[in-house]
């Protein structure tokens, strides 16, 4: 007779490597080897260590599933459960998750180099949507790192149009960027390029959105976010909705519908969107519990383990498991080491320029990408004064030295000017001294203006909000119907039945007729119960009316529920000690105590041989009837 054994897996599945293929930022990738069992953090501080990276904690890893479906690599989890069916090599990416509230803050020049890297692409993939004068500034900034300053005899006049910047890239544009850094920015290095970069980037709407394509309840696309600040929803060019992560209180799924729950204005909020795919609603909640932890906690021993539902055994629960961001702060500023070297790609030599410029190299080397059409398919469609936002956007000036107080002087009068970004900005003095430049913060804003604008309708460009469709967490195709793709089957909104109710008349006068039997059935129940309920209710307005009795009756309640569940409880676990031959060590050791034995056979065995003797003599009875 042979033994029956259960399957486990073996020492030479469990050391069987794991081929991985990780693409950095600018679009460069390493290659490693993993087992089985390895978990996500593994693969994270791989690509640390390769870039020598101490503040880590604002990236992650994330992939996609056969389904086409986007999700973050879980540090805490094996790498190969969280592929499930992926072809090998796996192939991730390596981006930012959290991006920093203020980059100011932010200790070592790699991270911010890294930042600007994924600033930089979100530029391009059209998540990072901002007004003409602010694409112009950024897209100055981001020649000026990687050319340096403007040479009339390396630089023709079209320079700008080699190198695509924005999806959407005019003749206007490049000539604005082109005056930009000729003037405004020369003198400056790739450092402090990057940092006025950053630092006007951070003060736009779109900063650190990654958009989630979603339906609202009357069927129109809307684009879900979560940054620094809270909950956002974006709808052609204007915010419609920001939620601090302050006033929200939930965030919950069920199946394809995602519900925000918070409050605004001192009311009750709901918010419901519906999204393509059920594993899209769930990373969708993942994203916004683990960037509400992130950004609202002061510690990560605040982080609590979130259900998705109100019932503790249906849904999905989830924790996140990372550091917040006080604390990544906190351990930035104790980073004592020489700083490390910043490895920056040549602009034309490496292949993050291909990836800018050549539609070709951007479908072999990342699938997920999409090839943009042409710059010349595009008119230019902006007015002279460009895109103006309603909110004025910060001023934001460039770094510059320290100055004399003649050159403060001078430096206010092109700070006024500077108020106006659709103007022409004026060329600055800059020295070539770099060692006590510092970045000019923006100017504060009136609290009195940003409590009017949370919440409430922004218009964020001239330009409706529109991410590459291949470039969101649920990626498809441009060229089959783009955003729209995702929801074949639109959600029947409850404003569409409506006007479809009452546009048919045969059914507007079935429904009246419903109502009127409705109505008559109604008022003949209520007649019947009057006469019957007449005493009941009387006596039930004098319990309300006493406050005494009423209090009384409440607690006596109280009391009533309190033995119940105690009785609940004790009562089956005492027919367990009791009467059940179950040899568990704890049980067993409980009916070795001479308490037990005495409470056994002193009270309990004469009680159950008083409960059987009237049980049988009531059986008797009822036999003899």
């Amino acid at each position: 007779m042979k033994m029956l054994r259960f399957r486990s897996p073996s020492i030479r599945s469990l050391d069987q490597e794991v081929p991985c293929t990780i693409r950095l930022l600018d679009d460069s990738e390493i290659s490693c080897s993993i087992q089985r069992d390895t978990k996500g953090q593994f693969l994270l501080d791989h690509v640390c260590n390769h870039y020598n990276l101490l503040e880590k904690d604002y990236f992650g890893i994330r992939y996609v599933d056969p389904e086409k479906q986007r999700h973050w690599l879980e540090p805490n989890k094996p790498v190969v459960r969280q592929m499930k069916s992926a072809l090998q090599p796996y192939t991730m990416c390596f981006r930012v998750k959290f991006y920093p509230n203020e980059p100011m803050k932010i200790k070592e020049e790699l991270t911010r180099y890294l930042l600007y890297l994924q600033l930089k692409r979100d530029i391009y993939h059209g998540r990072l949507l901002c007004p003409f004068a602010e694409a112009a500034y950024l897209g100055a900034c981001i020649i000026q790192a990687e050319l340096g300053d403007y040479d009339p005899e390396e630089h023709p006049s079209d320079y700008i149009s080699d190198f695509k910047l924005f999806p959407k890239q005019s003749l206007k544009l490049e000539r604005k960027i082109i005056e930009l850094h000729k003037n405004e920015l020369r003198g400056q290095c790739a450092a402090f390029a990057e940092l006025n970069m950053l630092q006007r980037a951070h003060s736009l709407e779109t900063y650190g959105v990654d958009p989630h394509p979603c339906k609202d309840f009357t069927g129109s696309t809307a684009f879900l976010g979560f940054t620094a600040t809270g909950f956002v929803v974006f709808q052609g060019n204007k915010r419609i909705h920001l939620l601090k992560w302050v006033d929200v209180s939930k965030l919950k799924f069920e199946g394809k519908t995602f519900y925000v729950i918070g409050i605004q204005k001192e009311k009750k909020l709901v918010l419901t969107f519906h999204t393509s795919t059920p594993a899209a609603c769930k990373h969708l909640w993942k994203c916004g519990v683990e960037h509400q932890a992130f950004y609202k906690c002061a510690k990560s021993s605040q982080i609590k383990t979130v259900s998705s539902s109100n019932i503790f055994f249906k849904g999905s629960r989830f924790r996140y498991s990372g550091k917040v961001a006080k604390e990544v702060i906190e351990a930035s500023s104790k980073i004592q080491r020489e700083p490390p070297q910043v490895r920056r790609a040549q602009f034309g030599q490496s292949r993050s320029f291909n990836s800018l410029s050549h539609k070709n190299l951007i479908m072999n080397m990342e699938p997920l990408v999409p090839a943009l059409p042409s710059t010349n398919e595009y008119e230019e469609t902006t007015t002279d004064n460009g895109v103006v936002a309603v909110k004025d956007p910060v001023p934001l000036s460039p770094l510059r030295p320290s100055a004399t107080p003649k050159d403060t002087e001078q430096q206010g009068t092109e700070a006024g000017a500077n108020s106006a970004l659709s103007n022409d900005l004026h060329p600055p003095c800059v020295s070539m001294e770099t060692s006590h430049l510092r970045p000019q913060l923006p100017k504060a804003e009136d609290k009195g203006e940003e409590d009017d604008e949370a919440g409430g309708t922004l218009t964020i460009s001239e330009l409706a909000y529109s991410p590459c469709a291949s470039m969101l967490p649920t990626p498809v195709d441009d060229s089959q119907g783009g955003v729209d793709l995702l929801f074949s089957s639109p959600v029947q909104s409850p404003v569409r039945l409506l006007r479809e109710l009452h546009a048919d008349p045969d059914i507007q006068a079935q429904l009246e007729a419903e109502r009127e039997r409705d109505r008559a059935y109604e008022r003949t129940r209520l007649a019947a119960r009057s006469q019957m309920g007449g005493v009941l209710s009387s006596s039930l307005r004098l319990l309300s009316s006493n406050e005494r009795v009423n209090a009384c009756v409440l607690s006596v309640a109280r009391f009533v529920a309190v033995v119940m569940g105690v009785l609940l409880v004790t009562v089956p676990t005492l027919l367990l000690l009791l009467e059940s031959d179950i040899d568990v060590s704890f049980l067993h050791e409980i009916r070795q105590t001479p308490e037990f034995e005495q409470f056994h056979y002193e009270y309990y065995c004469p009680f159950r041989r008083w409960i059987l003797c009237k049980i049988s003599m009531a059986m008797e009875q009822l036999w003899s009837d």
